[in-house]
């Protein structure tokens, strides 16, 4: 572990400080003033280089001010802690908003300190995983072409401080994305601050985003820095911005509009350049209906929306997500990677991944420690995948007396005749099309039937034949004649009307599909 640097003029400070410090486990690496660390500073290696600098600020031979501006333009995300004397306080908290993580008041309760400078090692340690990971890592995988779309919008908007809008259900990347946005931008580097609204408690919130004044509130001995504060020459992720409390929002828009705030308990406005990504799970619209989101926050922050698909919906991603995440389960664990059968990888794309790419990668992991053999096969799958039943095969008997014929009938169709999917009816079979007028849906979500065909379109097209489009087609047609021949007692033109075609049409396609 890197040491924390101490600097500090009085040597009683710095031995208890060090003394307190090692019996944390925590190396240590002592200077007596600025130009110290300074010149420290230029020979030191990535390895002996501080892990936290903790700093007086008035000392012979320079200043503590100097020292954070020079330190945070060669080290920007070095955590630095002031240490100042009650009569100083005030007068250098307008200088520390250029970086310093906290403030430690003499004369300072030893505890505390060593609990304020743990925080900021944790912090460090943090920020140090994130990026050998974002290193390591490619940012996103992809080759559906829903992907492709976020991934070229992506780069329309990587010379753009435009504030973003992501949607996505629960796992499916958003802050990938978002640091895509970020790492690709003017502003790479400045700092990535990442929030969950949602994760932080109510009463907690206005003080991690907008910091607090010492005193502002019980338990609040130094000012912070929120994280705006922390964001500043940056971007901001507001993760489930949906979930955020009323009377914040309000906040919120006011830093969107003119990028000032206050610090809880304080008097003087900060101003913060910041970019703001915002992304949420929720139906953002329906909330503004429902007065429950400030529907001019809403178009502060939807200028430009992108929207995440769903696992399921890029269901070709499923077999290289697979691979990349054993292969990253292993490097974790340290053993060597799993494989995975084209049959077991078959079974695990026809999951509905509820929990999408998140869930995917947890399954990975759980495969790497419990799958028995070096090569993954059907049955090593977790329970929920093999328990689960698609949703195609949980429809109303109607729906299963479609779908059975189409795993029944495969061997023979190739040399039937086939019938033409106009484009209209094509578009319908994927996209979810309302109702219409007065029409209630049959108790069947189109959702379900999509599946079915989805699932069954894939085991076709990895089966390696090539009339898939008119396998499913005339299978399509011949369902759907039958269908309305039996809903009308086989009166033909009374089908064909429901149907919408002409009688010569459905003549014709009985005919065609062998339907007499």
């Amino acid at each position: 572990m890197k040491p924390i640097w101490i600097v500090d003029d009085d040597q009683s400070i710095r031995f208890v400080l060090e003394k307190a410090l090692l019996r944390e486990g925590l190396p240590t690496r002592s200077f007596t003033n600025p130009r110290e660390v300074l010149a420290a500073l230029d020979v030191a290696t990535e390895g002996d280089g501080p892990q936290i600098l903790v700093s007086d600020i008035r000392m012979p031979g320079g200043s503590g001010l100097d020292l954070l501006e020079k330190v945070k333009a060669k080290l920007p995300g070095l955590p630095v802690i002031i240490m100042t004397a009650f009569s100083d306080l005030d007068s250098a908290v307008s200088a520390f908003q250029g970086g310093a993580f906290e403030y430690l008041p003499k004369p300072f309760d030893l505890h505390k300190a060593v609990e304020l400078i743990r925080r900021a090692v944790e912090e460090s340690q943090r920020e140090e995983v994130a990026e050998e990971r974002m290193a390591a890592a490619p940012e996103m995988l992809g080759q559906a072409p829903a992907m492709q779309d976020v991934f070229r919008a992506i780069g329309r908007l990587s010379q753009s401080m435009v504030t973003v809008m992501i949607t996505g259900e629960s796992g499916s990347g958003k802050e990938l994305v978002a640091r895509a946005l970020h790492k690709h931008s003017p502003r790479a580097n400045g700092p990535f601050i990442a929030i969950n609204t949602a994760a932080i408690p109510k009463d907690l919130l206005e003080s991690e985003l907008f910091g607090h004044e010492r005193g502002a509130f019980t338990g609040a001995q130094t000012l912070r820095r929120g994280r705006f504060e922390q964001a500043d020459g940056g971007t901001l992720f507001l993760d489930e911005i949906g979930d955020m409390p009323f009377d914040l929002q309000t906040r919120l828009l006011r830093v969107l509009s003119d990028g000032h705030f206050y610090r809880v308990g304080g008097h003087n406005a900060v101003k913060a350049n910041v970019r703001v990504i915002a992304a949420t799970h929720q139906d953002l619209e329906q909330r503004v209906k429902e007065g429950s989101f400030r529907e001019d926050l809403f178009h502060r922050l939807n200028v430009i929306r992108l929207r995440l698909p769903a696992l399921r919906e890029r269901r070709e991603d499923v077999f290289m997500l697979t691979r990349h995440f054993l292969q990253q389960s292993a490097k974790q664990l340290g053993v060597e990677p799993k494989r995975i059968s084209e049959a077991a990888l078959q079974q695990l794309s026809l999951f509905n991944f509820p929990g999408n790419v998140r869930q995917l990668e947890n399954i990975c992991h759980w495969l790497t420690v419990m799958a028995p053999a070096q090569v993954i096969e059907p049955k090593d799958l977790p329970p929920e995948v093999l328990g689960a039943t698609p949703e195609w095969k949980q429809a109303p008997p109607m729906l299963a007396d479609r779908t059975e014929p189409l795993r029944q009938e495969r061997a023979g169709d190739a040399e039937k005749p086939s019938a033409t999917l106009y484009p209209s009816e094509a578009s319908a079979l994927a996209t979810p099309q309302p109702a219409a007028p007065g029409i209630e849906p049959g108790g069947l979500a189109s959702s379900q039937w999509e599946t079915g065909l989805e699932a069954e379109a894939l085991a076709l097209l990895t089966s390696g034949r090539s009339d898939v489009w008119d396998v499913l087609t005339r299978r399509f047609e011949s369902r759907l004649i039958q269908t309305a021949l039996a809903n009308t007692h086989g009166r033909r033109i009374e089908a064909a009307h429901k149907l919408g075609i002409g009688r010569n049409t459905i003549t014709r396609k009985i005919q065609e599909l062998n339907l007499e």
